[in-house]
């Protein structure tokens, strides 16, 4: 299965970006022609930094560095810490919290957007900030995930009542919103199932990381970290464990590529939060103590040099809204192997293998079969994940933000 008509010359990246300008006109010099007098002030609203998102803190920063390198005036506001601040952990922090973001800072954001053109909320969670800013506002929709979760549209995976309550004081506002950028077109059309009639644009996201492939000696240091031989052959899975990282799933599709004597000495790497209970046993149940690695705490070097030299990113997640890791892998000349579902045949385009995420035996036939077209899709990884190059997405931001 191929990234469903995504490649060169149907770039969603930049599509809905190109409205005003001939087809053919690359974004990068579209910007350029523009009267850098006319550019707005912007304020960037961004998350409460005790929440600790740390992709959305990266995202928001990336989105300030961009555009102030064309021309704009940026502003940046978020939540602070005041009755919160105080407070450490539990559910009296949460609560408190909730008065820092929800109950005092749309006053201080109403003022300070006062002396901006533009204002652009970072993260689709804080959409019940939209009233405080008014028609000026555009917001970034990264995943209708929670939302759809608090709607009970996951079976078997329960939200709180506090949990409903929040995700559907998010979607009211942005069924109101008039100006959305969606990360990949699944976000988009999971906001028009969702009764949102605003404008939507699809930007991508580019990667707040230097992903390049690395040399021989920086693999080496980082399988040594991880306990790894180094001439051991080894998969690599990036993610939480949020239900839909799939993480289960990862190890399953790992225990039958373990019968196919192309994988049959291959390893696994776990690159993320330390495991819960049903993970821990779902190793030691199919015997695979001595084949699964967890690594914990890994920074953006380390995961890097794996995907640098790892056979594969096992990427099979259930639910994305865009899918980090499968670009990281591709700029570092890592095959990916992720789920024949968007966004991630979106994202990946036409250099990944696809497989149904939730039969693991199917997805290692696929895997397997894939064999033959592991090099020629390795290969066309670099070429695919410079769709998102920074110079791109953020040439398509100031554009958005310029038009009235």
């Amino acid at each position: 299965m191929t990234g469903q008509g995504v490649g060169p010359n149907n770039d969603l990246t930049v599509r809905r970006c190109m409205l005003k300008q001939s087809p053919s006109t690359p974004v990068s010099f579209m910007i350029s022609s523009l009267d850098t007098s006319a550019r707005p002030r912007i304020l960037l609203v961004g998350n409460y930094r005790p929440d600790r998102q740390s992709s959305m803190e990266r995202y928001a920063d990336m989105l300030r560095k961009g555009l102030e390198a064309r021309g704009f005036d940026v502003g940046f506001i978020r939540p602070e810490k005041v009755i919160g601040g105080g407070v450490e952990g539990g559910a009296l922090r949460k609560w408190l919290g909730y008065v820092d973001k929800y109950l005092i800072f749309p006053w201080r954001l109403r003022r300070a957007a006062r002396g901006y053109e533009r204002v652009h909320i970072c993260d689709h969670s804080n959409a019940m900030y939209l009233p405080s800013v008014g028609r000026r506002a555009s917001i970034t929709c990264h995943d209708l995930i929670a939302v759809n979760a608090a709607l009970g549209r996951y079976p078997g995976h329960p939200v709180g009542v506090a949990g409903r309550v929040l995700q559907r004081w998010v979607l009211r506002h942005l069924q109101s919103a008039t100006r959305i950028v969606s990360v990949s077109t699944k976000t988009e059309m999971d906001l028009r199932a969702l009764g949102c009639p605003g404008e939507s644009r699809v930007i991508g996201n580019c990667l707040n990381f230097d992903f390049h492939r690395v040399g021989a000696e920086d693999i080496a240091a980082a399988k040594a970290r991880c306990g790894l031989a180094t001439d051991e052959a080894y998969l690599v899975h990036v993610g939480g464990n949020q239900w839909y990282k799939n993480r289960i799933g990862v190890v399953k599709i790992f225990a039958e590529l373990l019968k196919t004597e192309r994988f049959s000495t291959t390893r696994l790497v776990m690159v993320g939060k330390s495991w819960p209970r049903a993970l821990q046993d779902l190793v030691e149940e199919l015997g695979l103590g001595e084949k699964v690695i967890r690594c914990t705490g890994a920074s953006n070097e380390d995961v890097r040099a794996l995907y640098s030299g790892a056979d594969a990113l096992l990427f099979p997640s259930l639910e994305e809204g865009y899918g980090w890791p499968v670009l990281e892998a591709q700029s570092c000349g890592c095959l990916v192997i992720t789920s024949d579902r968007p966004p991630l045949t979106e994202v990946a385009g036409e250099a990944a293998v696809f497989v149904d995420p939730e039969d693991p035996a199917a997805a290692a036939r696929a895997i397997a079969e894939a064999t033959p077209r592991f090099d020629d899709l390795r290969a066309r990884g670099p070429a695919n994940a410079a769709r998102y190059d920074v110079q791109t997405i953020m040439d398509a931001y100031a554009r958005y933000l310029l038009e009235d």
